[in-house]
């Protein structure tokens, strides 16, 4: 028996209807689980907890012994590539990252050029035992974030509400904002090649910050580097499969299918499923998209949610996922009926 006849999103994202559908959550290890919360008391700082190869498996594994969920995600953060590059990152608590701003070609010049990987390799040590302690039918799944969402961050030296600082810089310096989207790409592309040399099944590339941008910079500031990494990656890993998700495309998302880079177009929750799904090519694997406040508020909301999304993709290659990551105050009872709820069909 093959490993995608035993993994049932792996099946999904080469193109097969399963039905039920698979199911994970993204951010599934975190804030909402006690024995999450226990564990972070107790690791130091969060990048302490994303570079200790024995805690981040254990939080890596907690949703899956919990919910039996098809896919667990490497316990992570999308800023440990510019902090292996350089970049001086910490997290204060109650207020989430804080980076030393890249604003200037001096401030470029002082990144590493390439991605030191070594300074990675806590990752994927942990990436190679969970693969080894997962049930075979459960797929593992890496990740990275966008150019232009770390980028985000990089610029402003936090996160902002509309990325106002990363797209004022696109105005007014647009060489200095391609040498650093150039060097976020191929950043990536190592980072994803080494992952999935270290058990990744899949990938995920995340950029949830695709709203902030007009569509004169859409192009060349999002969709366009994501394309390059996921061809950089399947250049070195021909099977790699890759789901991007690029949060905010809104009506955009036929028009975006016919060329999509990924394997699958992971959709945000402000998408009607029922109205999108008909102008996408019934052989792409879709992945969403319950509204994460649905999941928060339980009862007959969520059930109406996860209803629509059965109802819309049966039929069709699909993942059922949130529209975005869990937030901290979701009860653990609804996750419990809400895969419940999808497993049902």
């Amino acid at each position: 028996m093959t490993v995608n006849a035993t993994r049932p999103i792996l099946r999904v994202l080469d193109g097969e209807a399963v039905w039920p559908p698979p199911v994970w959550m993204m951010r599934q290890a975190g804030r909402y689980l006690p024995e999450y919360r226990a564990l972070r008391a107790e690791a130091g700082s969060f990048l302490d907890l994303c570079y200790n190869p024995d805690l981040a498996t254990e939080v890596t594994l907690q949703p899956i012994r919990r919910f039996g969920f098809d896919a667990a995600i490497i316990f992570s953060d999308i800023l440990v590539v510019p902090h292996a590059l350089g970049v001086d990152v910490r997290f204060a608590e109650g207020e989430g990252p804080r980076l030393s701003p890249t604003t200037s070609t001096e401030d470029l010049a002082r990144l590493a050029p390439v991605l030191p990987l070594d300074r990675l390799s806590p990752v994927f040590e942990a990436l190679r035992r969970v693969r080894a302690a997962l049930p075979p039918e459960t797929a593992l799944l890496g990740f990275c974030g966008a150019p232009w969402t770390v980028a985000s961050y990089m610029i402003a030296g936090k996160g902002t509400p509309d990325q106002a600082p990363a797209r004022t810089l696109a105005y007014r310096n647009p060489d200095l904002m391609r040498a650093l989207i150039d060097r976020l790409v191929e950043a990536s592309i190592a980072y994803l090649v080494e992952q999935v040399e270290a058990g990744a099944d899949a990938v995920q590339i995340f950029e949830s910050f695709g709203a902030a941008l007009p569509p004169a910079l859409f192009g060349p500031l999002s969709l366009e580097p994501i394309g390059r990494i996921v061809a950089g990656l399947k250049a070195r890993k021909p099977d790699a499969r890759v789901i991007v998700f690029i949060r905010g495309i809104g009506g955009q998302a036929a028009h975006l299918s016919r060329t999509w880079p990924g394997d699958a177009m992971a959709l945000d929750w402000s998408l009607d499923l029922a109205r999108t799904l008909p102008g996408l090519p019934g052989t792409l694997p879709t992945q969403g998209n319950l509204d994460p406040l649905a999941l928060v508020a339980g009862g007959e909301a969520l059930d109406r949610g996860v209803d629509a999304v059965l109802a819309a993709t049966r039929g069709r290659p699909h993942i059922f996922n949130l529209g975005h990551g869990i937030v901290p105050e979701t009860p653990i009872a609804h996750v419990e009926r809400m895969v419940e709820r999808v497993r049902a069909g």
